[in-house]
């Protein structure tokens, strides 16, 4: 393999767009032929090597005005003429309708696609219309990556058996972070403030925290998705009056810093794929409090009572009384930080990328 093409939506920064990028850069340092083809630009995104080609396979001005139908096979028309004129050892397509398009793209030809699934299937892949495309398109494929075995087990043997289980690599500048002996009297988090990562939950939560440790704040790091979920926190926060010890902080490009200051690190989804932000906690070292939410990321690198706790989705009950117990347990706290930085020994960027490449190498030959 000498030519590797990634396929998806974007380089904004979320968990699909990061690892695409680092994927990217890695195998374009190793020597490769590296292009990324997505479907439009966004103004916060993902570096990009020199050495990595990206190309704009999107619908174009002129196409604004054209109906539903004509955009989507454009859309397809358009990756297909990229396909064809780099003509790639391998595809590798990032998310929903990523994998769809680029299956459509590739066709009959003989370029093999591998797609990847980076989020819960139920609820994204169960539709009417996906499991038409699913019992069309995926058989042509070549490969699939799933993040967990709960992922891998929603689809069809045919899509297991030729198919991995690769987590999502940590950006490096999080392993070896110290912590302070004695952090600030703080709980905190950081993910994009957006629907399903259930923000509302985590400050409900903390509010009856506040009640049993007063002198304890809620920091919540990340940008706005503009889905509305800002503004519920924000209503939340002045309803309960907890503008002094509820912070919405907004984007942070050092979080390595910030997030090592607080005590103790919440994550309240309701569903994901692999989260990159309760990983970056754990490299941190971290006493972590997460839901066990579908499709099962938190539980492939939580085990709970040892490197952190479980919680169901949505019992905000339940996160209110683990944090807790890690404010209040001091050496319970200490010793699952200490268990979370394992996490370096499987999720390093080298780690993922040589499984990535042993997995496209074996597609492409």
């Amino acid at each position: 393999m000498k030519k590797i093409a990634f396929h998806l939506n974007t380089l904004c920064q979320g968990g699909a767009e990061r690892v695409v990028t680092n994927l990217a850069n890695q195998f374009a340092k190793e020597g490769y032929e590296v292009y990324v083809a997505t479907e439009w630009y966004d103004e916060n995104e993902f570096v990009l090597d020199p050495r990595v080609t990206r190309v704009h396979v999107g619908l174009k001005d002129e196409d604004a005005s054209k109906s539903r139908v004509t955009k989507f096979l454009l859309r397809i028309k358009y990756l297909k003429e990229f396909v064809r004129k780099v003509n790639p050892d391998v595809l590798v397509a990032f998310a929903h309708r990523a994998n769809y398009r680029a299956l459509m793209a590739a066709g009959n030809s003989k370029i093999p696609v591998v797609i990847s699934i980076r989020i819960n299937p139920i609820g994204y892949y169960d539709a009417f219309t996906d499991k038409i495309q699913i019992k069309w398109l995926f058989p042509k494929a070549a490969g699939c990556v799933y993040q967990t075995a709960e992922q891998r087990e929603f689809f069809k043997p045919y899509l297991q058996e030729k198919s991995r289980i690769i987590m999502n690599p940590i950006n490096p500048k999080y392993f070896g972070v110290k912590r302070s002996d004695t952090p600030e009297k703080c709980v905190v988090h950081h993910a994009r403030l957006v629907d399903f990562k259930n923000q509302p939950m985590l400050v409900r939560a903390f509010l009856k925290v506040h009640e049993k440790h007063p002198d304890y704040q809620l920091k919540i790091y990340g940008p706005d998705s503009f889905d509305g979920t800002k503004e519920i926190l924000e209503k939340l926060i002045s309803d309960n009056n907890a503008g002094e010890f509820i912070h919405l902080m907004g984007a942070c490009n050092d979080l390595e810093v910030e997030i090592p200051r607080g005590e103790v690190y919440a994550y309240s989804s309701d569903y994901e794929g692999m989260p990159n932000s309760l990983l970056e906690a754990m490299a941190m070292g971290m006493p972590v409090v997460a839901t066990d939410c579908p499709c099962g990321g938190p539980r492939a690198v939580i085990e709970d009572g040892k490197n952190g706790f479980l919680i169901p989705v949505g019992d905000e009950n339940a996160l209110a009384d683990r944090i807790c117990r890690l404010i209040e347990d001091k050496e319970l706290a200490k010793s699952f930080g200490v268990e979370a930085k394992r996490i370096e020994e499987k999720a390093s960027v080298e780690a993922i990328f040589r499984q990535w490449k042993d997995y496209l190498e074996e597609i492409a030959g």
